[in-house]
């Protein structure tokens, strides 16, 4: 069974989602359709990077991911199929595919087949869908269109260190207003060499990483590294993002003893 998954903008309330999973049922009644999330803000392929990058290798080699944010074509953006990693996407080059991997992706392909429609405001169907179930029956991702070399790459802030300290920000914000950041454990250790330390967020200055979010009362701020790795600043079933008065982009900062 083909596993097809979707990551939109588009929300729930409009027809929007049900439009592009009939289109896939009409062409591949057998498939299998995957919500990975539909309340992506609008047209941030930031938080749909991000979103895709810690999921994605959860899913069975060969699944399909298409990314229905900001699919707008352009002379500068073009739709695009990639594989990377056993996995194939699907969307808009502007920049998301270089947050989503490391390297660049062993194939892209620029799209060169036909929209089911003349009007340009709903590739997602009219596009994304034909080359997902071409991607399905295993014919080759080549058919698909022209070759690329690389996809555009849209930097992203890194964590600015010194032998002393380690300067990031807050590059997610969670359902439960968790502050998810740019700094990871693997770089906390690398810069630390095992030193006392303080996470310094908003004039608070936390000299602990605990395990989980239980292991402080409730109510009070609690740091640990995610199941993705990076480092998250919570408050025990409370909200960190309105409580301490932090959004995207605010900073963070870890702090070395000399």
């Amino acid at each position: 069974m083909s596993i097809i998954t979707l990551t939109t903008d588009w929300g729930l309330k409009d027809h929007y989602v049900a439009a592009v999973k009939g289109k896939i049922l009409c062409l591949k009644p057998d498939a299998q359709i995957i919500d990975i999330s539909h309340e992506i803000k609008a047209f941030s392929v930031e938080q749909a990077a991000f979103v895709l990058k810690n999921c994605y290798e959860n899913f069975p080699k060969g699944s399909i991911h298409i990314i229905g944010v900001n699919t707008e074509e352009s002379e500068q953006f073009a739709h695009v199929v990639v594989k990377a990693n056993d996995h194939f996407f699907i969307g808009t080059d502007n920049g998301i595919f270089s947050m989503i991997f490391d390297d660049q992706p062993e194939k892209i392909i620029e799209l060169d087949i036909p929209q089911d429609s003349d009007f340009f405001t709903f590739s997602t169907r009219d596009r994304f869908v034909k080359a997902a179930i071409h991607l399905t029956e295993g014919k080759p991702i080549e058919d698909l269109g022209t070759p690329v070399d690389e996809v555009s790459v849209k930097m992203l802030f890194k964590p600015v260190t010194d032998k002393n300290f380690i300067k990031g920000m807050v590059t997610h914000i969670d359902n439960y207003e968790n502050l998810i950041t740019n700094i990871t454990q693997e770089l906390l250790k690398e810069v630390g060499k095992g030193r006392k330390f303080s996470v310094q967020i908003r004039g608070e200055n936390l000299q602990k990483i605990h395990q989980s979010y239980t292991d402080v009362p409730v109510g009070e701020i609690v740091v640990i590294f995610g199941s993705n790795g990076h480092l998250e600043v919570a408050i025990n079933q409370g909200n960190a993002s309105s409580l301490l008065g932090m959004n995207l982009n605010d900073p963070i900062m870890i702090e070395f003893a000399d």
